[in-house]
């Protein structure tokens, strides 16, 4: 045979097997690449490790939109203009660029068909795809339980869900939904007949405040039980699939007194009202950060994640200024905060909690300011089988009481939707001290049967002298 086509066949092979084996390298390069890139991505939604903030903001005509054609308060249509949302979308980008936040609309802001309310829709919808913020409905502005049925509820529900995705356009569905209050039924129904798994759906320890009580609960993530929306699900019978989030983050020191006890506002935190607008710039962002950093400091360290949720009406004639400070100031100082959606966090919540086997702890020594006496620290301790809280006096040579002890492993019964505002489950002890049952006691002075389920999750509290 001529050596030229021998040579030739040779050289051909050569070609052939590295072709095979450049093919092979880059097959092993990319898939190293897409590996990495998904390690990355799976770390950057981990709960572990991270700090999150989350903001809402409401946009609705009236006050207090009671029904579809009923309203209780104000009128606010000259308060939501399109020039003040510029405004406040602005001052969060400016304190914190990048950030994503949640838009709420009710149903009269989602339907209202005056210029500045089409102008608005327009707004939030640009912002959605702008920066990736979620648009979604609220039922009632707050309180859709304290005045309507459950059907209602979940027909508001559907058809303001409905209308959400028609402003939004190409396909969109939000992941979560804002509520104030809602009952663990129109939950169920959420997750059930909406596929939505994450809603804002309990203020913590609100009560005697405003037009609905809902005290009792955990003031992080868990998945409510079918009986009561404040009674985190203990088994698969009782389980509801849609993660129950607090409204906004409040200072546990305040939050322990009823509504406006001692002449302090109970709900005062991160909110805007109960700080900025109650104690002006300088003093409200020393409350706002002082709350933000029980969180992301001590909070951190206990529980390996933290997270601080606020919300803004839109109309609140509260200056903006200060809600830029307080994201600024959030940006300086833990750099890896994650600001993200209401619905992202709680969808990344539910993707590490598949059922309520979480144990929250919480510290704080107040700051001087309302509510949060300096001369107080409290402890919380919060799973699915109770709540505990302990407070101790600087001048009391920190002797710890118990204040507060909320078993959720007793049956627990949700008010017929419409009947009552009063939709709190009280335990054996409550921090609100409003029945004689609820003065403070050491925790060896409890009953038996009471340390030996504390002991159970937190051993160290229950020495063995108490037993």
């Amino acid at each position: 045979m001529n050596n030229n086509i021998i040579n030739s066949k040779v050289f051909r092979k050569q070609k052939y097997f590295l072709f095979i084996s450049l093919l092979i390298l880059l097959s092993l390069f990319t898939t190293s690449c897409t590996d990495s890139i998904s390690s990355k991505n799976k770390d950057q939604d981990m709960l572990s490790g991270h700090r999150f903030l989350t903001f809402n903001s409401v946009i609705r005509v009236n006050q207090i939109e009671v029904s579809r054609d009923k309203n209780v308060g104000f009128d606010e249509r000259e308060l939501h203009t399109p020039s003040r949302l510029v405004e406040f979308r602005n001052a969060i980008e400016k304190g914190f660029p990048g950030a994503k936040i949640t838009w709420a609309l009710s149903w009269l802001a989602l339907h209202d068909t005056t210029s500045d309310y089409l102008k608005i829709r327009e707004l939030v919808v640009g912002y959605h795809y702008k920066y990736g913020d979620e648009v979604t409905f609220i039922p009632g502005a707050y309180f859709a339980n304290a005045y309507n049925s459950s059907e209602q509820v979940n027909k508001d529900l559907h058809e303001g869900l409905q209308k959400v995705s028609e402003i939004v356009g190409n396909g969109y569905r939000p992941l979560s939904i804002v509520a104030g209050f809602l009952s663990s039924k129109n939950m169920e129904y959420l997750a059930k007949e909406e596929n939505i798994h994450v809603c804002q759906g309990n203020v913590w320890s609100q009560y005697s405040i405003d037009n609905q009580d809902g005290e009792g609960s955990i003031s992080y993530p868990y998945y409510p039980s079918s009986e009561h929306l404040c009674k985190p699900a203990q088994g698969t019978e009782d389980f509801v699939d849609c993660v129950n989030l607090d409204g906004w983050t409040l200072d546990f020191l305040a939050a322990r007194r009823a509504g406006f006890e001692d002449g302090f506002n109970s709900r005062m935190g991160v909110g805007p009202i109960e700080t900025l607008g109650k104690y002006g710039l300088e003093t409200g962002l020393k409350e706002m950060l002082h709350t933000t950093e029980i969180h992301f400091e001590k909070g951190f360290e206990l529980n390996g994640f933290a997270w601080v949720t606020n919300c803004w009406e839109l109309s609140l004639p509260i200056d903006v200024t200060g809600l830029t400070s307080w994201l600024s100031e959030i940006k300086k100082r833990w750099p890896d905060t994650k600001f993200i959606t209401q619905g992202e966090f709680g969808q990344i919540w539910r993707e590490q909690f598949k059922t309520n086997d979480f144990n929250y702890r919480f510290e704080e020594t107040g700051s001087g300011i309302g509510g949060s006496d300096a001369d107080k620290t409290i402890r919380w301790f919060m799973n699915k089988t109770f709540r505990l809280a302990l407070l101790s006096d600087i001048q009391n040579n920190n002797k710890e009481m118990v204040i507060d002890f909320t078993r959720y492993d007793k049956k627990a019964v949700e008010p017929e939707s419409g009947s009552t505002r009063n939709w709190s489950l009280m335990g054996d002890i409550n921090q609100k001290q409003i029945r004689p049952q609820d003065k403070p006691v050491e925790i060896k002075n409890l009953e038996k049967e009471t340390k030996t389920i504390i002991r159970k999750y937190y051993p160290d509290l229950i020495v063995n002298s108490d037993k």
